[in-house]
């Protein structure tokens, strides 16, 4: 213990790593990003990277032709990077200039991600136009766990992130998963906005989570299922991570005839039938808890939306079952 504490001491006594530390406190951040900000060379900076991973300060998650950095934010470490907070001095000329940068490097950041969502938001608007409003689906969510606190939400499809956000003040952390470099881009945009610097993003597939058996006690999945070809399996990865005791919240569309949704929209399955999903869940070792109907109201022919609620029992271990 404390050998690894001397570690950790000596990859932050210099002043550059600690003026990395302090950025990274501010949300995560790419390899350019970071030197940009800095004002040093690429192999300096990933020479400084490297030795703070190493002592197990920061997490380096590749994705794509990038490379993501983000503080660890459990035990100790996270402490450790609250004191290097609470001693920098906000009116050091170089401090100024960094935050500065970063300031200037999350405004573009969110442009490029707002031009991505435009292009998609008519779209969208269009979709949204045929259900219950998602203010009330999300209200919905809310009260299903109402009075709960969770350790760690995971986002299935985070899309936007918006859920990551939805839940942050239930959730100490939140990681949302999605397949699209674009959706990323926006969700992490929409974060940084927020000023959710405990909630990030990876790329990974709904199939294929990025996380330990049972390393989730909170699990949503919005409006995902319809755009999977494999939704029955993406529920037992969903099962795998959740924890005894973890909420697992999916919301999708009743099964229904638009056939445009899936010609102009890529929807691979035109909603479920309840029984369906439920007994996907069970299958997949979960006890539904809750199914609750949201009718579209003064739509003629619109979509009604679905929200399954189940919970792992806590006495289960092992495998999810086959």
């Amino acid at each position: 213990m404390q050998s690894d504490l001397l570690a950790k001491l000596k990859a932050l006594a210099e002043p550059s790593r600690l003026r990395i530390v302090s950025l990274l406190s501010q949300g995560e951040m790419t390899v350019s990003e970071i030197i940009q900000v800095l004002g040093q060379s690429q192999p300096r900076v990933s020479r400084h990277l490297k030795l703070l991973a190493d002592a197990g300060l920061c997490e380096r998650f590749p994705e794509g032709g990038w490379v993501f950095y983000r503080l660890v934010r459990t035990g100790p470490v996270s402490r450790l990077a609250a004191l290097i907070e609470d001693f920098t001095d906000t009116d050091d000329p170089q401090v100024q200039r960094d935050r500065q940068r970063l300031s200037e490097l999350k405004r573009l950041r969110a442009q490029s991600a707002e031009r991505f969502f435009e292009a998609a938001a008519v779209q969208w608007a269009q979709i949204r136009s045929m259900h219950f409003s998602e203010a009330a689906v999300e209200a919905e969510l809310v009260r299903l766990v109402a009075g709960q606190r969770f350790t760690r939400h995971v986002d299935v499809g985070t899309g936007t992130g918006r859920m990551l956000e939805l839940f942050s003040a239930q959730a100490d952390e939140g990681m949302g998963v999605d397949l699209s470099r674009e959706m990323l881009s926006v969700a992490r945009a929409k974060l940084s906005e927020a000023g959710l610097s405990t909630r990030f993003v990876r790329q990974a597939d709904a199939s294929a989570l990025p996380l330990d058996d049972g390393a989730a006690d909170l699990v949503t999945v919005h409006q995902v299922l319809h755009y999977l070809s494999d939704p029955r399996e993406a529920l037992r990865e969903c099962a795998r991570v959740l924890a005894p005791d973890g909420v697992l919240l999916i919301v999708d569309f009743a099964e229904h005839r638009h056939e445009t949704l899936r010609v102009e929209h890529h929807h691979r399955h035109l909603g479920f039938p309840p029984a369906q999903v439920t007994g996907w869940l069970t299958g997949a070792g979960l006890d539904l808890t809750q199914l609750v109907t949201l009718e579209p109201e003064g739509i003629k022919g619109g979509l009604t939306v679905l929200i399954w609620a189940a919970r792992r029992p806590q006495d289960a271990h092992g495998d999810v079952p086959a």
